[in-house]
């Protein structure tokens, strides 16, 4: 892992990690911030990053478009394993294509950002926000969970250590997903057996070797999905939690 630039308060993470990223910062430089101004989270959305969050950005160069593609995926499995690694956590739960779900909530999420030279990526800004003592919206469009309901004692920097070292790992990653990774995603993948109304009606049935969201439609065909919100047919609480393994 490279040096990890550390602010007290910046408009975004990802705005000075794809600074650096223009001045040729080597794949795994980090930035973290206590507290961003001006967050954002995935389709333009605000996110809400007030102190006691752990709010980061990771600069990652794959060679090729897949490992764009696959590194919010790569991302949330990375965060997942590190939270379990903490304890005292309930299971985090992986939400195509970039939520991490505990108990049925949002408490935290991936947002990757390329920057390309013609059909190849120059650097990758990847984003990272997990709700930790932070003050969580009570007006989200996502019910919001946070990580002091379970671990009052973890501070966003205890959190930060062994993220750090999964996430590593990621910055020169490349390729389809691994027999490896599949399996972890499997059991951590919260969509998959629910019913889906968007992007496409029909069931979630899991994760493609290059990250494509499976749904399952009425007439048995399968739709294979890279872009868009996955919506559930019916309300979440009355929906069982599924997963593999």
């Amino acid at each position: 892992m490279h040096r990890v630039h550390r602010f007290e308060r910046l408009p975004s993470t990802q705005d000075e990690i794809h600074r650096l990223g223009a001045l040729g910062a080597p794949a795994g430089t980090v930035v973290v911030a206590a507290e961003q101004e001006a967050g954002r989270g995935s389709r333009g959305r605000r996110w809400a990053s007030p102190r006691g969050g752990l709010w980061l950005s990771l600069l990652a160069r794959p060679a090729s478009a897949v490992g764009v593609e696959l590194l919010s995926l790569r991302a949330g499995l990375a965060a997942a394993e590190a939270l379990a690694e903490l304890g005292g956590v309930p299971p985090v739960w992986l939400k195509w294509p970039n939520d991490l779900i505990v108990d049925d909530r949002k408490l935290g999420g991936v947002l990757c950002e390329a920057r390309w030279q013609g059909p190849s990526p120059a650097w990758v800004a990847l984003g990272l926000g997990i709700n930790v003592q932070n003050p969580v919206p009570h007006d989200a469009r996502v019910p919001a969970a946070r990580l002091a309901e379970w671990r009052p004692d973890l501070t966003p920097e205890e959190v930060l250590r062994p993220l750090l070292a999964h996430l590593a790992p990621l910055a020169e990653h490349d390729g389809a997903l691994s027999a490896a990774e599949q399996r972890a995603l499997a059991r951590r993948d919260w969509l998959r057996g629910r019913a889906l109304a968007a992007p496409v009606s029909g069931i979630a049935d899991g994760v493609s070797p290059d990250g494509g969201l499976r749904i399952r439609r009425p007439d048995g065909t399968l739709a294979l999905v890279r872009s868009g919100e996955p919506t559930p047919a019916v309300e979440l609480a009355s929906i069982p939690l599924m997963a593999d393994g």
